[in-house]
């Protein structure tokens, strides 16, 4: 039987709703072709403009500039600014609710590929949110380690500060390239599309804990 003691959460589109509806919404509203926001940050995902603002390498004019050149390049115009200003999601409440439900039994930590702008200013998700940062024994940003997910190294990070092993852990994030390297270092993993369906999973994995 697993015997889990911590739970990781990704926090964009697990704790709060996708920032991907708010793109889809931005390019039906522009005339843009459905998910070209998504498609231009999967190219070269390792040193596109994305990863590097993520990891802070850059700030957020120069993003806004190396976005637009890629997206030029797909033969549209986008603004790296505008874009920046869709991430912030809604808190997803039943979410917040089953994270004070699980504190008492287990470590909560969060990975979360964040941005800063160039005051060190938090300019995404995690501006209304730190009510329920408060609920995690420990927080990793992109923009403050430099790493960025899917690097393996930014998994074992949360471990170690956890103070668990990667097979002791459950991870939950909505996109699959995130999970992939949680999987192969050991961690059971839940890729989240319905909130509801994902705390279920979780619930029956914590299960195992019981027999």
């Amino acid at each position: 039987d697993m015997n889990y003691k911590a739970i990781i959460w990704d926090f964009g589109g697990v704790i709060t709703s996708s920032p991907f509806e708010a793109f889809n919404k931005f390019e039906l509203s522009n005339n843009f072709p459905k998910d070209i926001i998504r498609s231009i940050n999967s190219e070269n995902p390792n040193n596109n403009a994305w990863a590097k603002f993520e990891r802070n390498d850059i700030g957020l004019d120069e993003f806004d500039e190396l976005f637009s050149i890629e997206s030029k390049k797909r033969g549209y115009e986008i603004s790296g600014k505008k874009v920046v200003k869709l991430l912030s999601g809604e808190i997803r409440e039943s979410m917040v609710d089953f994270l004070l439900l699980l504190k008492n039994n287990f470590k909560l930590g969060c990975i979360t590929n964040n941005i800063q702008n160039d005051k060190k200013e938090r300019i995404n998700h995690l501006n209304d949110a730190s009510k329920v940062m408060e609920i995690f024994d420990h927080i990793i940003e992109s923009s403050k380690v430099g790493l960025r997910k899917p690097d393996p190294k930014i998994y074992y990070m949360s471990c170690d500060a956890l103070g668990v092993d990667p097979t002791e852990c459950i991870y939950l994030d909505d996109l699959g390239i995130n999970l992939k390297p949680a999987r192969k270092i050991g961690m059971t993993t839940i890729k989240v599309i319905d909130p509801d369906d994902a705390i279920r999973e979780v619930k029956n994995y914590i299960k195992l804990n019981e027999k």
